[in-house]
């Protein structure tokens, strides 16, 4: 069986909802083709965004009890979605809720159980793909870019700009990719205090003006002069980029204008240096934002062409490549890069939960297969 119908969830840490994508993956002369065949991003509820928000500081069995009720949540969300477009998944591959990730203590932590997703979903599940790779001394992260490698061959540069922006390229035959800096989580968060979901366009943060001795703090942290591999987590942005923002005083808009040059600049270093055209498919939820776009742009030069894909890509892409590693954890096949994370080798990551008789029966068979 060389096509598969996969639903991909996603749950990034700007909160903004349940990224659900129905997604078949074909694997057709050595390349793989993909479609987006449905998909739709159920909100959080107000109590659901507490509780995920304020997960890191829950007592122990709170914390298991999270972990469970929100595998439960995504099950019945999953069992809604196959419902209302009347489908037929072969199995579910979720990402998960990143509740820490601190890489430097060997700590990665997504929750929303698999067990419980599988019961609720009445498929089966692949999920946890993180923890082999960190156990193989890697960062665990990122892990989008062997996506980006066999899903979209064509760009010099893939970037996302979700609640971190994180980018991946090919360097001497290599793939590399590292988290840049806190994004999404930034701009959401003074979107808040002014009483928006966000900020559409980037209109209030274009409507301020720079604040220079904010940017130079928020450029000073020594994660972004490290070399990869390095990944950053909502950790490093509260006590870090967060911080930085609530301690200064200026306005609301300032803090979004300067924010927005801060996330720019740090991109466009991330760059390497270009004598001819190079292609960069920009995604994630921050690429709806204008001004952050035009200040891209302007920051990386004549020499990038900047592009941003359809809406259904730019805002289920993350959740199409986890159905993607799933497909490629259910075909046991690497979905884990040791250039990306700094494992000792790559790996095949993730846990598989059985929902039926005819799910052991298509896992035994395709993992009885050669490489």
């Amino acid at each position: 069986m060389d096509t598969y119908h996969v639903i991909g969830l996603m749950s990034g840490t700007s909160l903004d909802g349940l990224d659900i994508a129905y997604c078949r993956l074909t694997y057709k002369n050595k390349n793989w083709i993909y479609n987006i065949l449905n998909a739709e991003t159920s909100a959080y509820s107000p109590y659901l965004i507490d509780s995920l928000r304020g997960a890191e500081t829950a007592g122990a069995q709170e914390l298991v009890a999270l972990d469970h009720s929100f595998g439960k949540y995504m099950g019945e969300q999953v069992q809604q979605f196959i419902a209302r477009h009347n489908l037929r998944p072969d199995f579910v591959a979720s990402h998960g809720h990143t509740v820490f990730h601190q890489p430097n203590k060997h700590i990665s932590l997504q929750i929303g159980h698999g067990a419980y997703l599988a019961a609720h979903a009445k498929l089966p599940v692949v999920c946890d793909f993180r923890t082999l790779d960190i156990a193989l001394g890697g960062q665990g992260a990122p892990l989008v870019p062997i996506g980006d490698e066999l899903l979209f061959p064509d760009y010099d540069y893939c970037l996302n700009l979700g609640g971190i922006s994180n980018i991946s390229f090919n360097r001497s035959g290599q793939r590399i990719a590292y988290d840049i800096s806190a994004c999404n989580m930034l701009l959401n968060t003074l979107a808040n205090e002014a009483g928006l979901n966000y900020d559409k366009d980037g209109k209030l943060g274009r409507s301020g003006k720079l604040d220079a001795q904010l940017l130079e703090k928020l450029n000073a942290p020594s994660y972004f002069s490290q070399p990869y591999p390095k990944s950053l987590g909502k950790e490093w942005a509260l006590q870090n980029s967060l911080q930085t923002i609530a301690n200064s005083p200026a306005t609301i808009a300032d803090k979004l204008h300067t924010t927005c040059h801060h996330i720019a600049q740090q991109i466009a270093n991330a760059l390497q240096p270009a004598n001819y055209k190079q292609r960069l498919l920009a995604t994630g939820g921050g690429a709806f934002n204008l001004y952050l776009m035009e200040l891209l742009q302007q920051y990386a030069g004549e020499n990038y062409s900047i592009e941003v894909p359809s809406p259904e890509i730019v805002s289920f892409k993350e959740a199409l490549v986890f159905a993607f590693l799933g497909t490629l954890r259910w075909r046991n096949e690497t979905n884990s890069l040791q250039t990306v994370t700094g494992a000792s080798r790559n790996s095949v990551g993730g846990a598989i939960y059985r929902g039926n008789l005819y799910a052991l029966y298509l896992f035994c068979t395709f993992a009885s297969q050669p490489e």
